[in-house]
């Protein structure tokens, strides 16, 4: 059974730094394609980091420059790197694998 495990949202003031991982669990990892969407109230998924081809990643025009995807294939892990945080970033947070299986979701607040 696939598991994607989510850690580390929370809250963090403007301009502050986050880092979100995800770590997957029964099934391979390296092979699929990957990344990062979020969710913010009342608004549908969307998007944040892809990568369909290892070493070319797709970001959301609106997080470019700041946010940053990485993975750690031995770890079967993959990481968000948030900096310089912005109200408009409050979502919840999802990983993806395969475009089939979703982590459970980590909730980021950015927020004075």
């Amino acid at each position: 059974q696939v598991q994607l495990v989510e850690s580390g949202g929370g809250l963090v003031q403007p301009g502050g730094s986050l880092r979100l991982s995800c770590a997957a669990s029964g099934t391979s990892f390296s092979i699929y394609r990957m990344g990062w969407y979020r969710q913010a109230p009342g608004k549908q998924r969307d998007m944040v980091a892809l990568t369909v081809t290892k070493g070319i990643i797709n970001y959301a025009e609106s997080v470019k420059g700041r946010f940053t995807f990485s993975r750690d294939d031995a770890k079967k892990t993959m990481y968000l790197q948030m900096d310089n945080l912005k109200p408009e970033d409050t979502a919840v947070y999802y990983c993806n694998l395969g475009g089939v299986h979703w982590g459970q979701g980590t909730l980021v607040t950015v927020s004075s």
